[in-house]
Formats: structure tokens, C-alpha cells, sequence
């Protein structure tokens, strides 16, 4: 309690301004590709998610690249107002002066699939000024960034914690929980309740469970440059191997353009072997392959029946099926995708309704085409559009699962006139 009571008073003491900038120097590190840190991080990633290493090399690109002082200064400010705020009561519109104060201690309960997932609410916790402690993966890509942090500024020294521990009956866990103030959990339903249960009753709960991501191509898209469209799906669709919230798990066609959603199809397939010379992929574990394999197989079968077709592309080692029963759920497994032919976006309403999909991403080829599939994003509640070739590169500023970025973290002081 005393090393916590410290390590919040030191950090309290510095300005936001300057934990951004510090944030932001680190990131730098990383964003070198030959940084030595980076380097050891990159193998343990490889070896923990079998993910080949130019998937992960664009991971922390992404990662570290987000992570810059304009951009965490914009989200913090377009959440609380002013920066300042963080450091001190400031007068807002009202007349009033409100200070953003962050919480004492913040978990950060990371996911097993996802490549440093509980780095960006920790890097919003330490900016609110929080003692953050995270449960590490087996790679410990988030100690490593925070030793590189301590070497920007020795005053997270004792504000940052990672390490690895095993969920249920170990004693740390369960003390960490019960003194939190914040804990933020990504993972399945049963690990969410399991956080529930152990948090004090006054603890702020944030979850992030298990969503899927879908695009949707309009007729018109069906008139451009197919190859590009297609490459930039493509990359969507393996990075990761469909394992992220953010992957492209389904893919809505609309018919009645010159090029069929079965063409279409065919032309994606080709693309998914050209993008696998960029992005190989990853040596599956025996339940994912055995997941690809059963979805796959059972899509030939009923294509063999005169239901469906299958496109494969062997270099991808991916699958797409088109026009699989509406009556089932997308299976969800590695580098298969289904591809749905639609009419119109209502039909892709009562897809995601039907089976109840929640949906974190809803790719277009151009955001701006938004509003005439509206109703496709919000039947499955997605927080996110963007284009084709983006669904797994959010900015720093994205509200994931729809949270906000800092406020999670803070609580507010009014001081009235």
C-alpha cells in the first residue's frame, strides 16, 4: 500500500503534458524495427501466437505508430475538455471549475489473441495519473514497453506493474481486484464475471467480450478497380487469422451488378494469395485447425449438393464460402469467411439480427457511403466504421467496444463558485 501511495503521489506531481510526452518517446523506441526490446519482444510474440513475424512486425507498427503526442493529446481533450484538467481544476463553459482527477489503481486484464491489447487503456489510465497494474501474456510485450518507459521518466518506476499470473484461484488476483477502483477486462463471458465477482462493489467494471467485424461492398463498388478492392479486403481478412475483434469475420455482396458476388468471390481468392506473400500465415494451434478444417469441409459438402460454392486460395491457406445457409452463424474460425449475397442492406440486418451478432467494425469502401447502410451497423451495434484495408489499425482516439478512452479512468471534482 505504501510502495502504491508513493507511486501515485510522484506521478500526481507530474503534468499531464509531460507523461504524454514521455509516452510518446517510448513509442518512438519502439517504432524503430531494429530497437533491441522490440527485437526480443517480436520473437516471444511469435512464439506465444504462432503468428508469422511480418503479421506481427505490422502489429506494433500500428501499435507504437498510434502513439503520438497530437493524437493522445486530441482524445484526452475531446473527453475532458483541457489537458490541464488532469493537473488541476480549470473553469469550463458553465462557469464552473472541474478537475478530471484519475483513480487510484487500475487492472488491466489483457487478451490472449490480440497483440498488446491492454497497452492503450494503460497508456489512458497513466496519462489520467493512475498506479496501473496489468496482467501480462507470456510474450511480456507490455513490460517491455513499460521498462522502456521508466528510462524516459524513472516516475513510473512504481506507478507501472506488469507480470503474468494464471486466473482463478491465485491469492495476487484476487487482491488486486478487491482493491481496484478500475478494472478493465478483455475476454470471454465467463472471465468477465469472474472479474465481476472478485471487484470491490464500488469498482468500475469496463469489458470488452468477444465481437465480430463484417464489410459490406455495394453494387457501385462493384464498377472500380476490383483488384485494389479486393487486396485491401484481403488484408483484412488474414491478419491474425480472423482471430481479432476487428478481423473481417463476414462479407456482405449486393447482387445485380455486372460482377456476381460469386465473381467477386473468385477475384477476393486470388487476392488472399497474393496478400499471403506479404502477410504468410501462422502455424495454427490443433483446436483452430480443426475448427478450419470441420467449417471448410462442411461448405464443400454442401457445395458438392448443389448449395453454395467454395473458393479456396491454397497459398492463403483460406477459405471463402459463399452463400452459406442463412439459418447458421458465421463459424467464426481461422481464414474462413463467409460471403453473403444480398439484395440490400436489409438483408444484412436480418443476418446479424437473427443471430444476434455484435459487431465491433463495419468496413465500406469509403466511409462516407455510411448512411446508405446505416442500418447494417447499428442492427449490430458497431462502434467503428471504416474502410476496407483499416478494420485493424484503429487511432489512438477509437473508442473500443464504443468506451471512452480516459474518462474510465478519472472521476470528477466540481469546485463551485
Amino acid at each position: 500500500m505504501r510502495k502504491t501511495l508513493r507511486a501515485a503521489s510522484t506521478l500526481r506531481a507530474t503534468s499531464a503534458r509531460a507523461i504524454v510526452r514521455a509516452i510518446a518517446d517510448a513509442a518512438e523506441r519502439w517504432r524503430d524495427a531494429d530497437y533491441p526490446v522490440r527485437v526480443r519482444a517480436q520473437a516471444a510474440i511469435e512464439a506465444r501466437t504462432g503468428y508469422s513475424l511480418p503479421v506481427i512486425e505490422y502489429a506494433l507498427d500500428r501499435l507504437f505508430g498510434s502513439l503520438r503526442a497530437p493524437a493522445l493529446i486530441a482524445a484526452v481533450e475531446a473527453e475532458v475538455g483541457s489537458l490541464d484538467s488532469l493537473d488541476m481544476p480549470v473553469a469550463r463553459a458553465n462557469g464552473r471549475q472541474t478537475h478530471a482527477r484519475g483513480v487510484e489503481r487500475v487492472v488491466i486484464v489483457g487478451s490472449d489473441t490480440t497483440i498488446g491489447v491492454a497497452l492503450i487503456p494503460a497508456i489512458y489510465a497513466l496519462i489520467a495519473k493512475c498506479h496501473v497494474v496489468v496482467k501480462d501474456r507470456d510474450d511480456h510485450l507490455i513490460g517491455a514497453f513499460f521498462e522502456t518507459l521508466v528510462q524516459e521518466d524513472p516516475v513510473f518506476a512504481d506507478a507501472v506493474h506488469a507480470s503474468v499470473w494464471h486466473g482463478g484461484n491465485d491469492s495476487r488476483e484476487a487482491t488486486l481486484f478487491a482493491s481496484a477502483d478500475t478494472i478493465v477486462v478483455f475476454g470471454a463471458d465467463a472471465t468477465i464475471e469472474a472479474v465481476r465477482l472478485g471487484a470491490s462493489p464500488t469498482a468500475r467494471i469496463v469489458s470488452f467480450g468477444h465481437r465480430a467485424s463484417a464489410g459490406y461492398v455495394r453494387r457501385d463498388d462493384l464498377i472500380g478497380d476490383m483488384v485494389a478492392l479486393t487486396e485491401r479486403i484481403a488484408r483484412d481478412a488474414l491478419l491474425y487469422d480472423g482471430s481479432g475483434c476487428m478481423s473481417l469475420h463476414l462479407l456482405f455482396v449486393e447482387s445485380g451488378a455486372a460482377v456476381s458476388p460469386t465473381d467477386f468471390a473468385r477475384t477476393l481468392g486470388s487476392a488472399l494469395d497474393r496478400v499471403a506473400i506479404e502477410f504468410p500465415p501462422s502455424v495454427l494451434g490443433a483446436g483452430r485447425a480443426a475448427s478450419h478444417a470441420a467449417a471448410r469441409d462442411l461448405a464443400a459438402f454442401r457445395a458438392a449438393s448443389g448449395d453454395g460454392v467454395v473458393v479456396t486460395a491454397p497459398a492463403a491457406q483460406a477459405t471463402l464460402i459463399v452463400d452459406p445457409p442463412r439459418d447458421t452463424p458465421p463459424p467464426l474460425a481461422a481464414r474462413i469467411v463467409p460471403v453473403f449475397s444480398v439484395a440490400s442492406p436489409s438483408e444484412a440486418v436480418a443476418y446479424l439480427r437473427h443471430h444476434q451478432i455484435p459487431l465491433e467494425v463495419l468496413a465500406l469502401t469509403d466511409p462516407h457511403h455510411y448512411a446508405e447502410v446505416s442500418e447494417v451497423a447499428l442492427a449490430g451495434g458497431a462502434v467503428r466504421i471504416t474502410r476496407f484495408g483499416e478494420m485493424q489499425s484503429p487511432p489512438a482516439d477509437a473508442h473500443h467496444g464504443g468506451e471512452p478512452c480516459i474518462m474510465p479512468f478519472i472521476r470528477w471534482i466540481d469546485v463551485e463558485r
